[in-house]
């Protein structure tokens, strides 16, 4: 097979790499939407619906696994080839776990007891929303080898962290004794910690982009 041919093949393998990982990425981000909205609305049905699906983003990330090792083996990257398996196999690693984080908040969706909620849920919303915008424009950013819209995502990221210490703060306020307040006030914290480590995982995938491009390391 002539060498031109052998390379085309060997760039439509990195392109569908990369389209495999932003498929995952939306279907993470979807699963983190669909979680908040399960947990806000009392949803059961969604949040079983979120929990299930997270064997499939599991299996989506052995694929991308196996791709990238398949790729290393038979082709020996280097330079900015190389980059391109190493952070899939970052990012979708990255992106298995906030689809754990998307499950976790599900699960505790079904928890939740039919009571209302203790206080007016305001920046749990914000949260999901702006940890949930810090992953698709991660993934835009992978997709396009943006720099500048990594670099946001990685500066968003301080938006996240007020908001997780505003809302752990306003939270323990009820857990103080053994109460039911106490029990769904713990569940919300979690919940909390959750779409924390959604942002950072997400602010990770940036830092992974930033380094695909520009062969430098960097860490916020």
């Amino acid at each position: 097979m002539p060498e031109s041919v052998t390379r085309l093949a060997y760039i439509e393998e990195l392109e569908s790499l990369r389209q495999e990982i932003s498929k995952m990425g939306a279907m993470v981000a979807e699963a983190v939407n669909n979680s908040m909205k399960a947990l806000l609305e009392k949803d059961n049905m969604l949040a079983e619906r979120v929990m299930s699906g997270d064997d499939f983003i599991d299996n989506i990330n052995v694929v991308v696994e196996d791709k990238c090792m398949l790729l290393i083996a038979r082709q020996q990257p280097i330079a900015r080839d190389l980059r391109i398996i190493a952070t899939g196999l970052k990012i979708s690693t990255d992106l298995e776990r906030i689809g754990d984080h998307a499950a976790d908040i599900a699960k505790i969706a079904t928890e939740l007891d039919s009571r209302p909620f203790i206080k007016k849920i305001v920046d749990l919303p914000k949260m999901a929303e702006m940890a949930s915008q810090m992953l698709l424009e991660s993934i835009e950013a992978y997709r396009n080898f943006d720099i500048k819209l990594a670099e946001k995502v990685c500066n968003d990221d301080d938006v996240v962290d007020e908001l997780y210490a505003k809302t752990f703060q306003e939270l323990s306020k009820f857990a103080v004794d053994d109460t039911a307040d106490m029990k769904q006030a713990t569940q919300l914290i979690f919940v909390s910690r959750y779409l924390e480590r959604v942002a950072d995982h997400a602010t990770n995938i940036a830092e992974w982009v930033i380094y695909l491009v520009t062969a430098q390391r960097i860490r916020k």
